[in-house]
């Protein structure tokens, strides 16, 4: 059905007449077939009675019989095809087919009762059906016309017998205020049952808008929500803690009880604890997982005051990843150490111009070849440490990243093979193999950039990599565009879900004794040269086992697009 809405002509009334009612109301609705349903029985009752007349051996008047056969087949088609939209507010069609038939047949009836039968009582049911379904002006006009035709049916047997005339004029006067009565009893009710109707649909209307917020809300909390009752089954958890608890929560069907999995049992205590005590719980606990070790988490719960309305409360219970508190922690404090550390490294700036320019110096001086080689190797690193202060500069600065020149680009094969086998070297790691099918292709890279990238990417593969061989694979290859791309593939555990979110951002890491810089600033790196670098959960081939794969896709150096 359609809500039921207030006029806004008047929108703080109490008493809004049913002629500003908008739209169907389901009240007046069922209101409506109960009376087709209260007019069908009182038709069959009068055709009824006119059998038991003839049973008793009274011969029925045939126009009677005509008139009850009639009105029941009237009021059962009425109730059967008739539309109604509430309430009826004129005296048109839909007052016809119903306050109309029934005023006609019920003077019929009185015009031609036979014996002691008094069909008087009957206008109180399309007095009843105007006052109700009708406005006030429909309300009383039938009303009105009640008493006027049982005044009218006094006036008429007062042409024939004036003997009786008063009693019959002060009983159609008294009967008619009665039903004045009624009708002005049952309008107030109408009109209470409406607005009755439309609070409680403002109020629906209200509480679902509430519950759709307080969903988004929950559902976009960074914490886990679990709402659970004193029997402990859940009825209502968020997708954060489904992630937190990492168990399938979101599989399972609600409600469920909680103390039924044993990696949550520890969950199902505190919240019985909490309705025990009747107070607030905070715990830190280890929640196993289905994957990996255990996740530290910090539960706090909190009781709803559902009692004060009657009803039994319920325990809202809060999860917080500890690690993912910690890392945001650590990221307010690294960074102010990283504001820190540019200042530290403007500083270095100098230092590292003296040395390089004295090393510059001695060499000019220098005849033995192994002492120029000392101040060529002096020289070499002095220029990687500018180029690291250089780049610590400009992440702490956030400045726009400098475009390349097209000339600043090299073979990416002959490069990636140089490094690799370099940190092979330095590294004595054994079991790396390297798949080099790019070809001749030039990319638009830095190579000391393209050292750091690989550098770090090898030492987090070989960090969480097995021993056997193969199991570091460093790959170029070109893909369908024909752009340029390298791989670091490692046979390593996956990594959680919450690691995977955090990946490239600054600070955050797995390992309490790293600083969490590493993959942040290979992204940088990679952004500063129009390449990008993401993170897969994949397998190289048919049979092969899934492992960690970080892929870099290049500026092309020829087309300087990125594919």
């Amino acid at each position: 059905m359609t809500p039921l809405l207030w006029s806004r002509a008047e929108p703080a009334t109490d008493w809004a007449p049913l002629d500003q009612v908008r739209g169907d109301s389901s009240a007046l609705q069922r209101l409506w077939r109960g009376f087709m349903t209260a007019r069908s029985f009182v038709a069959l009752v009068l055709l009824l009675l006119q059998g038991v007349i003839y049973a008793l051996g009274q011969p029925p008047r045939p126009a009677i019989v005509l008139i009850t056969g009639a009105y029941l087949l009237a009021t059962m088609l009425t109730a059967r095809f008739a539309t109604f939209r509430p309430p009826i507010r004129r005296f048109g069609s839909a007052w016809l087919v119903t306050v109309g038939i029934d005023l006609v047949v019920f003077s019929a009836l009185q015009l031609l009762q036979a014996g002691s039968i008094n069909y008087t009582p009957l206008f109180a049911l399309p007095v009843l059906m105007g006052a109700v379904l009708g406005t006030g002006t429909v309300g009383m006009g039938t009303t009105a016309m009640v008493a006027l035709l049982l005044l009218a049916h006094a006036g008429w047997f007062w042409l024939f017998d004036q003997s009786d005339a008063s009693a019959r004029f002060v009983q159609g006067a008294l009967t008619g205020t009665g039903l004045f009565v009624v009708a002005l009893l049952a309008h107030e009710l109408s009109r209470r049952l409406m607005r009755e109707e439309a609070l409680a649909e403002t109020n629906r209307s209200a509480a679902q808008m509430h519950a759709l917020v307080n969903d988004l809300v929950i559902e976009t909390l960074s914490e886990g929500v679990l709402v659970i009752d004193s029997q402990g089954q859940v009825h209502a958890s968020n997708p954060a803690a489904d992630t937190i608890l990492g168990q399938g929560l979101a599989q399972l069907a609600l409600p469920f009880t909680l103390g039924a999995y044993p990696a949550w049992a520890p969950l199902a205590t505190i919240a019985r604890n909490t309705f025990a005590r009747r107070t607030s719980q905070a715990r830190e606990l280890p929640i196993a997982q289905a994957q990996g070790s255990p996740r530290e988490v910090r539960v706090r719960t909190r009781l709803t005051r559902a009692e004060e309305l009657g009803i039994d409360s319920l325990c809202v219970m809060f999860l917080q990843d500890l690690r993912e508190l910690e890392a945001r922690i650590r990221t307010e404090k690294l960074a102010a150490m990283g504001r820190m550390s540019a200042a530290v490294a403007h500083e270095i700036r100098n230092p590292l111009a003296a040395i390089a320019q004295a090393s510059a110096l001695l060499a000019e001086d220098l005849v033995d070849p192994a002492h120029r080689q000392l101040t060529g190797m002096v020289q070499q690193n002095a220029q990687r440490l500018a180029r690291i202060v250089d780049d610590v500069l400009d992440v702490a600065r956030a400045r726009q990243q400098r475009v390349l020149p097209l000339g600043e680009q090299l073979v990416l094969d002959p490069a990636v093979r140089m490094l690799a086998e370099e940190w092979v070297q330095q590294s004595q790691r054994q079991g790396v193999q390297l798949v080099l099918a790019a070809g001749g292709s030039a990319v638009r890279f830095d190579i000391e950039h393209l050292r750091r990238i690989l550098v770090n990417l090898l030492d987090n593969a070989a960090r969480y990599a097995g021993s056997r061989e193969g199991s570091i694979q460093v790959t170029t290859r070109l893909n369908a565009y024909g752009g340029a791309g390298l791989h670091v593939w490692s046979d390593g555990a996956p990594l959680e879900p919450a690691v995977q979110r955090h990946l490239f951002e600054p600070f955050f890491s797995s390992e309490s004794r790293s600083s969490g810089l590493g993959l942040f600033l290979c992204r940088e790196l990679c952004e500063r040269h129009g390449a990008t670098i993401n993170y897969e959960r994949r397998s190289l081939g048919a049979g092969e086992p899934e492992g960690n794969e970080f892929a870099i896709a290049f500026l092309s150096g020829e087309s300087g697009l990125t594919q």
